[in-house]
Parts: structure tokens; sequence; C-alpha cells
């Protein structure tokens, strides 16, 4: 009957390599499975390869970027206070394996499809709560105001129960994405693993270890595999809102037209827009330390762009910036390594991204102002004034 064996590890633990090479030593199974999938495997062992950065411009793969970037960079600054590379532990097994001439298994789910369906799968509030989270790791762990972590009790199952617990809480469906599903997808690798293997030992994150047990000991209860790896569509709702945005501006300029105002409170209205949505989207493209050049790209294409559902002001802003800081291949590396964020407003590419992320605050900003400030500015009663032109409009259509 076949054997399998769980070892839990903490993926920036000096104690969870050594621990690992002592399992395969004593336990000398035939297959060693790994919590990796093919291109975090290809990183590992050979280096990350370098994403073209016409392919991140052409894609608006701005926010992916930085999202990116302050995950690698929590996980980097942890593993560097004890002194261990993140995944060394997943690194040791699959060196220690190929020396005793095991098999390597690669049991986890893509990365791209966990990823999507993780970022997908999340409302805009859990994605708001992530991003802010994210940014306060990196703030602590910048200045070094962190607390001390003790990476050895990541592998206790009350620590890890209660950071589960804890992440349900904060994101239910990212966990779902991130924990649930993928301990669902380990346990039909390893259950694959041991119907033609003896001696199976997984080498999993600690956190996954009560899932896959719980899914080992009732095979049953597992979800069909074709459920884990399908993308996820999420419900457009950032579309609905840009749609719903486009109509509400085109509805207001139609109700102001018909209601007798006078073309010049149709004028204003329309400078308005075109104004706040160029100012705050050129200030923001400053702020980010863009050039005066994309600044002014921004302001000229915001007032259309805010309109337009497919299109965004910071898309225009980092291509003009682009072609000015002119990024070369490394960057992209050098950015997802910068040690802090000073580090990263060196890197050309950074700025690039930081112009697009900023000059899309600022175009929003515009958005939200102009339909605050509009009518008071204009010095008119709004409801006197759509009433009067949905009145109008009535009348033309019924000919009364």
């Amino acid at each position: 009957m076949s054997e399998f064996r769980l070892v839990g590890t903490a993926h920036v633990s000096s104690e969870s390599v050594e621990e690992v090479q002592r399992e395969i030593e004593s336990f000398v199974p035939d297959v060693v499975a790994v919590e990796l999938d093919p291109p975090r495997y290809h990183t590992l062992k050979y280096g990350a390869e370098e994403p073209e950065i016409g392919e991140i411009l052409k894609n608006g793969q701005f926010t992916q970027l930085l999202v990116q970037w302050a995950l690698g960079y929590v996980q980097r600054r942890i593993g560097m206070d004890v002194g261990v590379e993140p995944g060394a532990e997943m690194k040791a097994a699959c060196e220690a394996a190929e020396e005793r001439g095991i098999r390597i298994a690669l049991i986890d789910r893509d990365i791209r499809i966990t990823l999507q369906r993780f970022w997908s799968s999340m409302s805009l509030i859990e994605k708001l709560r992530m991003g802010g989270a994210l940014a306060l790791s990196v703030f602590q762990l910048g200045s070094g105001k962190g607390e001390e972590i003790d990476i050895e009790s990541l592998k206790q199952q009350d620590v890890i129960t209660a950071a589960l617990t804890e992440f349900r809480r904060f994101s239910p469906n990212g966990a779902r994405a991130l924990i649930d599903e993928r301990d669902a997808y380990l346990a039909h690798q390893i259950l694959g693993l041991t119907q033609t293997h003896e001696r199976v030992l997984a080498v999993i994150g600690a956190g996954h270890v009560a899932g896959i047990h719980g899914y080992m000991a009732d095979p049953s209860t597992l979800p069909p595999m074709n459920d884990l790896v399908r993308t996820v569509t999420p419900f457009p709702w950032l579309r609905i809102i840009e749609v719903g945005v486009a109509a509400l501006f085109i509805g207001i300029l139609v109700l102001i037209a018909f209601s007798g105002v006078g073309v010049g409170v149709l004028g204003w209205a329309l400078l308005y827009w075109v104004l706040l949505h160029g100012v705050l989207t050129a200030v923001f493209t400053l702020i980010a330390g863009g050039h005066p050049l994309s600044a002014l790209t921004g302001f000229a294409v915001s007032w259309l762009t805010a309109i337009h559902p497919l299109i965004a002001a910071g898309w225009f802003s980092a291509i003009v910036e682009a072609k000015i800081r002119r990024p070369r291949k490394g960057d992209v590396k050098r950015l997802l390594e910068a040690a802090d964020f000073t580090e990263l407003r060196q890197n050309p590419l950074f700025r690039v991204v930081f112009v697009a992320a900023l000059a899309n605050v600022g175009s929003t900003l515009g958005t939200v102002a102009y339909f605050a400030l509009l009518f008071p500015a204009l010095g008119i009663d709004p409801t006197v004034l759509l009433q009067q032109g949905a009145a109008n409009i009535w009348a033309m259509v019924t000919g009364a």
C-alpha cells in the first residue's frame, strides 16, 4: 500500500531547509512532490525571465507590477532578516532529490491561474484592504517599525489557524482562491502520485497541511479538478461604473442644453469637465515625478478618457514618460528587487508605472470633483435646471 508524508514548511525558514533534507534522508521516497508549478520552478532554478517592457506598457499592467513588487518586497525583507532566500526549502528539496536520483513532481497550480482567480474573486473592498495592508507592511519593514517575527512559530498549528482565520475575515474570497482551492489542488496531485508510487514525500507550506490531510482522509470531499483550474470572470462592476459616469455626464449636458439657460452655461459645464480632469491629472503626474510633457499629455486626454470605459489617462502619460525615461532591459528585475521607495524612484520603469497609477488617480478625482462642484460653480439650482430640461425634452418628444 502506498505511503505518503507531508512536510509543512515556512518559506523563509532555515530550519525548514534542514527539515526537508532530513525527511528525504530518513523517509527515502520514490518521489518528492514540491509546492511549485513549472514557472516558479524555472524561476527558482534558473532565475526569473525579464518581462518585455513593451508588453507591460501595451497591456497596462501597472497595478499588477506594483502589487507584485510589494508582495516580493515583504517576503524578501523577512527572508533577509533571517538570512534565508524565499523558497529555499523547495529548492533544497529539489536539489536533494536530484542528488539521489529521486523523481521530482511539481504539484502546485499554475501561479498565473492562482493569481487570476485570487484577484478576480475578490470584491472591491477586499482589494482596497489588500492594497492598504501591503502598503503598511512595506512602510513598517522599510522603517524598521515592524514587529520581530519568529519564523519557526509560523509552522505551529495554533499560529497557522489564527493567521488563516484572520485572513478569511480580512478577505474571504481571496482566502478561498489562495488557500482552500490550492489545498484541494495539491491533494488531487498527491493522491494521483500515491496511485503510481509507493512512498510519496510532499513538501508544502505549513498552512496547507491541515486542509490536505482532511482531503486525503476523505477524497470524496474533493471538488472536481476542472472547477479549480478554470479562469474566473468577475462581475464587471468597474466597467459598469465607468459607463454610468459617461452616461451621467452626457445626460447632464443634454438636460442643460434643453433647460433654456443658454449656450454659455453649457459651455462652462464642458470647460469645467476639461479643466478639472486635465489639471488634476497633470498635478498628480508631476507628484509622481513625471516629466512636464507627460503631465501635458495627461491634461490633454483626461477629459476624453474619463468618459471612455476602455482607455485611461494614465496609459497615455505613461507612454510619453517611457519615451522620455527610456526604461531598459533589466529595469523590471531591478524594480522587483528594490530595497526601498527611494531606490524605486530612481528606476526609470518604476517612474513610468508610478506616473500611470497617479495620473489615473488624478483623473478619477477630477470626475468626483466635477459632479460635486459643477452646479455650485455655475450658481444654478440643479433640481430646477434638470427638471426644466427634462420637461422641455418631454414636451418636444410628445408635441405637447
